[in-house]
């Protein structure tokens, strides 16, 4: 299968292609046609798919309506009297926005255009800009709502709601610590981020007042608020919690009248692009994880793993190092779609709490956005920039610091993982 990847096959092909033949070495051609129409059949129907097409419809529409500039503009003025207060106000942006949009590949794209323009404006380097703007953009995936949380919770059969709030406090806590990293290096090492190791002095702001900056910021809590307040409330279920926040997404944009016929047509084309790919990767590795259910791999690769004595964190450092590995070349979702029916047996056979453990997984699987070389929020940032004085290398240099912050964050989530499930469990 890694095989098929490397030479340029799509993953979804590929996880075909390879259960397809091992189900005819198993049984037969005639058995193993059938296994890819069951699985095609069945792998989707569920109401609950309506999830992913309804919150990437809402991301869209939240990119479209300026409200990642807007976010943005409120964050620099309230972060306008720190040192490196405009790279904390990325951070802060980000953090919100995440919690409207639940894709990295937006908040990266929106805040390369938004961001990285201002900060170099005033003095930071090129380096630092682009990866702050792609270091905080890994936020998207881990703080509600979140698309890779939906997966993992489809997959684990878990509860999507509560994957969600297993996502908060350990996003929150990124977000601080993207926080202190860039605080520190403002106060102690001013050269790694200010050009000439001076601050010029951040944005002028002036013109922005405390009622102006409402009138912004307004609309994004609201629209917050009605999506999560309503999912955790249980007055959604996640399904409608994503079809009432594309539907107040959609009103923000015509109320402010950013929603051309044009635009709309693109926001619903692109919406399509991404579902169809996320959902026949779905299909794909359900055909996927009834093949291996068929060898029997996964219960002898426990044994195997059981028999070796690694324990329980000698086998999530493995998985962590694997999954890790895996994101050089391969992208989020495939990675969990195929890793996922291996581990999830092994980790419930030592116990581990599956919540816990898809807090992790997404964590691991988020690093793989930032390093080379596949790292697509590097690539979405760098396409965004349109400017060639910054090259992709550049960028990975830049996301190094906010890389050893993800592992430094995992390795706090695993030894306290109340952070993931104390919500969660409640």
């Amino acid at each position: 299968m890694l095989t098929f990847i490397v030479l340029g096959m799509h993953i979804g092909v590929a996880l075909i292609i390879t259960s397809f033949a091992a189900v005819w070495a198993i049984r037969s051609p005639e058995i193993a046609a059938s296994f890819v129409g069951a699985a095609a059949s069945d792998a989707i129907r569920d109401y609950l798919f309506g999830v992913v097409p309804l919150f990437v419809l809402m991301g869209m529409f939240v990119s479209v309506s300026g409200t990642g500039r807007d976010t943005f503009d409120v964050f620099q003025w309230l972060m306008r009297r720190l040192r490196g207060g405009l790279g904390l106000a990325t951070v802060g942006a980000n953090a919100v926005f995440a919690a409207i949009t639940g894709i990295s590949i937006a908040s990266a794209s929106v805040f390369t255009k938004v961001a990285v323009p201002e900060m170099m404006r005033h003095g930071y380097t090129p380096r630092f800009s682009v990866g702050v703007v792609a270091g905080s953009s890994v936020l998207g995936m881990l703080i509600p709502p979140s698309l890779l949380m939906i997966i993992y919770g489809v997959i684990a059969e878990e509860s999507v709601g509560r994957m969600f709030l297993a996502g908060i406090l350990p996003g929150l806590l990124l977000a601080c610590l993207f926080a202190t990293l860039i605080l520190g290096f403002a106060y102690f090492w001013p050269s790694k981020i200010f050009q000439g190791g001076v601050q010029k002095g951040d944005a002028d702001v002036e013109t922005e007042t405390i009622v102006t900056a409402a009138v912004k910021f307004v609309p994004i809590l609201l629209l917050v608020t009605l999506v999560l307040g309503g999912l955790y409330s249980g007055l959604f279920t996640p399904t409608e919690a994503g079809a009432v926040g594309a539907a107040g997404a959609f009103t923000i944009a015509i109320i402010r009248r950013r929603l051309t016929w044009r635009k709309l047509w693109s926001v619903l084309t692109e919406t399509g692009h991404v579902s169809v790919a996320v959902l026949f990767l779905i299909i794909a590795a359900s055909l996927y994880s009834r093949m291996l259910a068929m060898t029997g791999m996964p219960s002898t690769i426990t044994e195997i793993i059981t028999q070796m004595g690694l324990g329980p964190w000698g086998f999530l450092l493995a998985y962590i190092a694997i999954v890790i590995l895996l994101g050089c070349i391969i992208d989020s979702v495939s990675i969990m779609l195929i890793m996922l029916p291996i581990v999830l047996p092994i980790a419930s056979m030592f116990g581990m709490d599956l919540i816990w453990f898809g807090v992790l997984t997404v964590l691991a699987v988020e690093v793989g956005l930032l390093t080379p070389p596949f790292g697509v929020s590097v690539y979405t940032v760098k396409s965004a920039l349109n400017n060639p004085a910054i090259t992709i290398r550049d960028i990975f240099a830049g996301t190094f610091p906010f890389v050893l912050v993800m592992l430094l964050t995992m390795v706090i989530v695993a030894i306290f993982p109340g952070l993931a499930v104390w919500l969660a469990r409640m």
